[in-house]
């Protein structure tokens, strides 16, 4: 797979492929049609496939602290969407210039840069400043400059929209079973092991500490969860979110997870996290002995988890 970061980096032989636009978030069951859809066209076409979207995601450019939670960050995005075919990846920088750019204009970069072959979208597709332009304006774009586009109709579950949005409320209130219908896959979170305070280890339950690098995370709480980090499969309990027993005022959530049994230092290798079931919500101790007690109350509620 080919990154390719912002339109000055666009190559000659990056033009002519079948395109999709959005932002993907999750890559779930409606994504994936779009994508398996996307590859059939390519294939047929002799032409690769490419995948447009934004960094930042456009909602977090108007107000980053209130955007939805991701559900991926993007280099988790880029590994899922691997494993579906996108031969090619054209991240463009969203800023005031991308915001302000109109339908028209949109549409003439798509053309002059890309040429595409063919384009797919989403029945809610929209493009353009103040998101003026929809699947007709660029269906006469398309026709005017030999382009097919694909209107992809919404994928439902349980008759039901499949979307991102319905897939962070099931991760709110921990249903995780019918998250992973929905994503086709169980919800990980994944990430680099980092050096935290070692607070963890002077209350006996060392942790390994993983950046989420994000304002909000789509889920908060306590959870027995199931971890991967180099070769060994391991159970444990995390906790996901600012840790007000600890700290005063911090921003940006963390997750810490407890694994059973690890006997090895794990700094800077990647971790990938299950979410399996929900324990509690995060909240805030009168002491640390206090939160020691609840910690181990913890570990013994998700061993009995994975007990049964």
């Amino acid at each position: 797979m080919k990154v390719i970061r912002g339109r000055h980096n666009i190559r000659a032989d990056d033009r002519g492929c079948v395109v999709t636009i959005g932002n993907f978030d999750g890559v779930h069951l409606g994504h994936q049609a779009i994508l398996a859809a996307v590859k059939a066209k390519a294939d047929s076409s002799n032409a690769d496939s490419m995948l447009i979207c934004f960094e930042p995601q456009p909602k977090e450019f108007f107000d980053e602290f209130q955007a939805p939670a991701r559900l991926t960050r993007f280099r988790e995005k880029v590994e899922h969407l691997a494993q579906f075919g996108v031969d090619r990846i054209l991240c463009l920088k969203f800023d005031e210039a991308t915001r302000s750019m109109s339908g028209q204009d949109f549409v003439q970069f798509l053309v002059e840069a890309l040429a595409p072959a063919a384009v797919y979208v989403g029945d809610d597709f929209r493009f353009g400043s103040d998101r003026s332009g929809g699947i007709d304006a660029l269906r006469q774009a398309g026709k005017l400059h030999g382009f097919s586009v694909e209107n992809f109709y919404t994928i439902t579950e349980g008759a039901e929209r499949v979307s991102s949005t319905r897939i962070r409320a099931c991760l709110k209130v921990g249903e995780f079973i019918e998250a992973k219908a929905l994503l086709g896959r169980a919800y990980t979170i994944s990430g680099r092991v980092v050096y935290g305070r070692q607070i963890g280890r002077t209350l006996g339950v060392p942790t390994a500490n993983i950046q989420l690098h994000r304002y909000t995370a789509p889920l908060s709480g306590v959870y027995a969860v199931r971890g991967k980090v180099l070769d060994q499969v391991l159970e444990g309990v995390a906790n996901v979110g600012v840790r007000p027993t600890l700290e005063d005022g911090a921003l940006k959530p963390i997750l810490e997870v407890h694994f059973f049994g690890l006997r090895r230092e794990i700094y800077g290798e990647k971790a990938e996290i299950e979410f399996i079931e929900k324990i509690r919500d995060e909240q805030k101790f009168e002491s640390l002995e206090a939160l020691k007690a609840a910690i181990f109350s913890d570990i013994e509620r998700a061993r009995q988890v994975f007990a049964q």
